[in-house]
């Protein structure tokens, strides 16, 4: 064969190279399988009869360049990209060295900072929107070119999934806002024609290709995915329409699934044998090698060589890989969160001398004022969700603007412009979703959920993925952004959708902090230390503190920061200890004042933060108190007062003159009828009916 010689108008030596890292990957495959079954290995999920696509694709795609949202059957991709044998292997036998996640994530669960491979979760189409807003985050970064964030004019965000996926409706979700916004996202369906044992058939009315045939703006190409040289042709003309800035295209590729979805599944069950035998006929490696030999560019004997040269370079990586170390247990515990920063920043600032010329703001101003100094302060800050911007551009100086319904974000759009604070669809997980893409490419997303009670879309993007991500690379990615969340009752009338609290399950979520301040001070503080912060942050906005008078205060200094897990004493006393946060605090004060007029018995504390929170200040207090009431206006059933309360009994106890005591809301949601929702809810009566009889004890 000639140097240079092409076949529709490819190089053949290219293709040789590709029919080379195919066979490898097929090996890779096959010794997964064999280490599977000596429990050397313990999961194996298959790249099998996707190699021709994906090695076609990775020719025109740019590794460290571009940026790679993959899906566990693409190992061949990763492959063209530069991830050795030996990479792959090493997760598959969880070593310590496995670069992806040091033995933490599943085979076929790609990672690689230097490649741009961004870690990657199990979950089907959770990636779609996070791809989005990396590719979101690369114009940002662009036309901002911010210190320390790099970003190519002609870039792509490439998504993949399989058909099985698409029926997701965050896929759906990312595809309306790709389009919308005429992002440089590639997407790859591979269809093999099964989710497990759901036949697309059973998935959607249609092939995926021709159900967004009414998505303006996006470009769709369908490919045999089992035919290297179409594959190589027809991506490298999707990639260049949208490297071109020609908006989002999305590649339909048929594929085979020669091997089962995993080693946990047995097709043979649900595939009749015809069907499988139709597989291997079409096992485009084997097409490949035919095509290529052919074209005189290889004989069969140097097919043979190649694919037995394959098996030894997977054979050697597979020795290499089970002589690695293994995982420390010891070290299970890092990068859930990134070290928590302002350990010397004292707990409070100092107040106000009389006469000062001080701003006293509410609860609700003073984190308007503290986005707005954030801004200020940082580009990579960008506040976006539903009903945020002030009015549509073109309008702007006719209206006075909203900034959200209960006018946090007003301003916001006037002073930094639709850039940087802009409404989205009525989509919770696209939301949250699109700002893990962008905090994963350096900037500061705030979104905002317009209320707790609708935050439940958001839940996978919340869980899945935003939360895990620095755990589950092993430290190498995290996820910097700062969810706004109002929440809450003592509204009247606000009932079920509007008024109930549940910060106890995200208390249970690894990798996620939470705040939930009380005064105006602390909603400042807290904000600006989650702002500068490298974890994602719940930020929990009492909707009923929004406009209070008793929760003012002087607003604090720009470079005044309150760190997480400080909780402070509201009032001091020495014969028990309430603790309590949010809504629930002033409450406490109120019943202090009539239970103890002399202010000398009753310990309030407010936590301030739930993850984490300050189990030092509590055990401080109890030991001296000898007795705790916890109150919170989350239900009471595993309630985050249950954790409080359970972990004084455990390292308390021997301080503990009574019972520890719990008082919150009932087991039910909150009524709409403002005596029932009366009842629900605790009430100052109620904590004075408790502190009154653990005292008694």
């Amino acid at each position: 064969m000639k140097v240079g010689e092409r076949r529709q108008g490819i190089d053949l030596h290219e293709a040789i190279e590709d029919f080379r890292l195919a066979c490898i990957s097929r090996a890779l495959d096959d010794r997964e399988i064999a280490l599977r079954q000596q429990s050397r290995v313990f999961f194996q999920i298959s790249g099998a009869g996707h190699e021709a696509l994906l090695l076609g694709l990775a020719r025109s795609l740019r590794s460290g360049y571009d940026w790679f949202f993959p899906y566990y059957r693409d190992r061949a991709l990763v492959l063209g990209l530069g991830v050795t044998p030996l990479d792959i292997l090493l997760q598959a036998v969880g070593s310590a060295a496995d670069p992806a996640s040091g033995g933490r994530q599943m085979p076929c669960h790609w990672g690689d900072v230097g490649r741009n491979i961004v870690t990657q979760s199990s979950p089907t189409g959770t990636q779609c929107l996070p791809a989005v807003g990396c590719a979101e985050a690369a114009h940002y970064i662009l036309r901002r070119e911010i210190p320390g964030l790099t970003a190519h004019g002609d870039e792509l965000t490439y998504v993949s999934l399989g058909e099985g996926a698409t029926s997701e409706g965050e896929f759906w979700e990312s595809l309306n806002t790709a389009c919308r916004l005429h992002l440089p996202v590639l997407y790859v369906v591979a269809d093999n024609g099964y989710a497990i044992s759901v036949r697309s058939s059973d998935q959607a009315p249609a092939p995926i290709s021709e159900m967004v045939r009414g998505m303006r703006g996006l470009r769709i190409v369908k490919i045999d995915g089992r035919d290297y040289f179409q594959s190589r042709k027809r991506g490298a003309d999707a990639i260049q329409h949208v490297r071109a800035g020609a908006g989002p295209c999305l590649i339909h590729a048929k594929v085979t699934r020669p091997y089962a979805h995993s080693l946990s599944d047995d097709q043979k069950k649900y595939r009749p044998p015809e069907e499988l035998q139709d597989e291997l006929h079409h096992d485009p490696i084997d097409g490949l090698e035919h095509a290529l030999v052919r074209a005189g560019a290889l004989t069969k004997a140097d097919a043979g060589s190649i694919r037995e040269e394959a098996k030894q370079v997977v054979s050697d990586a597979a020795r290499d890989a089970l002589e690695a170390a293994r995982p420390d247990p010891r070290q299970i515990t890092e990068h859930v969160y990134a070290p928590l920063a302002f350990s010397d920043v004292p707990p409070d600032p100092p107040q106000p001398a009389a006469g000062d010329d001080v701003e006293v703001l509410t609860f609700g101003d003073s984190i308007r004022r503290a986005l707005h100094d954030e801004m200020a302060r940082d580009e990579r800050i960008r506040v976006f969700g539903e009903d945020v911007a002030d009015a549509d551009p073109g309008v702007l100086d006719a209206v006075p603007g909203k900034g959200g319904v209960f006018g946090i974000t007003f301003g916001l759009q006037r002073e930094y412009g639709v850039a940087r604070c802009f409404n989205t669809p009525l989509a919770e997980a696209n939301i949250v979703g699109r700002a893990v893409g962008q905090a994963v490419r350096g900037l500061r997303p705030s979104p905002e959920i317009q209320f707790f009670d609708y935050i439940w879309p958001a839940m996978h993007q919340l869980r899945a993925e935003a939360a895990t991500i620095r755990w589950r690379s092993n430290g190498q990615f995290s996820c910097p952004l700062v969810l706004r969340v109002p929440i809450g009752g003592y509204l009247v009338g606000g009932a079920i959708w509007h008024s109930q609290c549940g910060e106890s399950i995200f208390a249970h979520i690894p990798g996620l902090l939470i705040a939930f301040p009380s005064r105006a001070r602390d909603a400042a503080g807290l904000l600006r230390s989650a702002f500068r912060g490298e974890d994602p942050v719940l930020f929990l906005e009492h909707k009923h503190l929004y406009r209070q008078g008793y929760n003012r205060d002087a607003y604090p200094a720009v470079d005044w920061v309150l760190p997480f897990g400080r909780g402070r004493y509201v009032t001091r006393g020495d014969a028990i200890t309430v603790v309590t946060w949010g809504a629930t605090v002033h409450r406490a004060e109120l019943a202090a004042r009539e239970v103890d007029p002399e202010a000398t018995k009753i310990e309030i504390i407010d936590l301030r933060t739930i993850t984490p929170w300050d189990r030092e200040l509590v055990a401080e207090s109890v030991e001296k108190t000898g007795r705790l009431l916890v109150v919170h206006e989350d239900t009471l059933t595993c309630g985050f007062g249950a954790e409080v309360a359970a972990w004084v009994a455990d390292e308390c106890f021997e301080f503990l003159d009574a019972p520890v005591w719990r008082l919150a809301a009932t087991d039910t949601c909150v009524a709409y009828e403002p005596t029932l929702e009366d009842a629900i809810l605790p009430q100052v009566a109620d904590i004075v009916r408790d502190v009154r009889a653990l005292l008694a004890y």
